[in-house]
């Protein structure tokens, strides 16, 4: 589907059992760097979220199972568990397991993932309500800002989403995803000269010219007629 390529998910983390190969462990050890001996709560948190990060969800799901029988009912467990279903595309079984967090649970992480969910069921304008509430818990969080002014954009609004994103980005200058997000925000409200300004940063004259088909490309698809956009998808 075109119009998702530049939304980055809130890369939430969270820990597994004590049953790390001492292979893993050693490894783990050493990127957080501790001794072996640490909290293996904590050497499964560095595994898992390397492990998504590598795009390799399904391990991580894996490891998350072998976490649960040990930690039951764990809060950061069942979030990453959603985003890595969200990451595969699995949006039915990320609902369900969205259930899992407690309504009452209004911290950035849970709104976020609440949001996430709403997201990729193209529920635009619900998700960046979403991303607000989880802005206001953690307001200096640019990923959290980033979702939501994508979600604003998805939803029609590339005004606020501009203001959302340049926030953002002032929070993360050098984050390519944020900056890109911006450059579509600004090309959909058609701000050409900031977006001309912002990707003057883009040094390499091929990767620049690539980035702007792409922005093009999308920019289009946000500017399509409903119908034309929904046939897209």
């Amino acid at each position: 589907m075109t119009g998702r390529l530049f939304l980055a998910v809130l890369a939430l983390g969270v820990g597994t059992a004590a049953s790390v190969p001492p292979t893993n462990r050693a490894w783990a050890a050493e990127a957080l760097g501790t001794e072996a001996s640490g909290s293996t709560r904590q050497l499964y948190l560095v595994l898992i979220q390397q492990a998504r990060k590598d795009g390799r969800q399904r391990a991580a799901l894996a490891f998350l199972d072998d976490f649960d029988r040990q930690y039951p009912g764990d809060r950061e467990s069942r979030i990453l568990r959603i985003n890595c279903l969200l990451d595969l595309g699995q949006t039915e079984g990320a609902a369900a397991a969205l259930a899992q967090i407690p309504t009452a649970d209004r911290s950035a992480e849970a709104q976020a993932v609440r949001g996430h969910v709403l997201a990729a069921q193209g529920q635009w304008p619900a998700a960046a309500e979403q991303y607000r509430a989880a802005l206001r818990a953690s307001p200096a969080d640019p990923l959290i800002g980033n979702a939501l002014g994508y979600a604003l954009l998805r939803g029609g609004d590339a005004t606020q989403a501009v203001e959302a994103l340049k926030a953002a980005r002032d929070l993360a200058p050098g984050n390519d995803v944020v900056r890109n997000n911006l450059a579509l925000a600004l090309t959909v409200a058609g701000r050409r000269g900031e977006v001309d300004a912002l990707l003057a940063t883009v040094r390499n004259p091929s990767a620049k010219a690539a980035l702007r088909a792409q922005i093009a490309e999308q920019a289009a698809f946000l500017l399509a007629p409903p119908a034309t956009a929904a046939r897209e998808n």
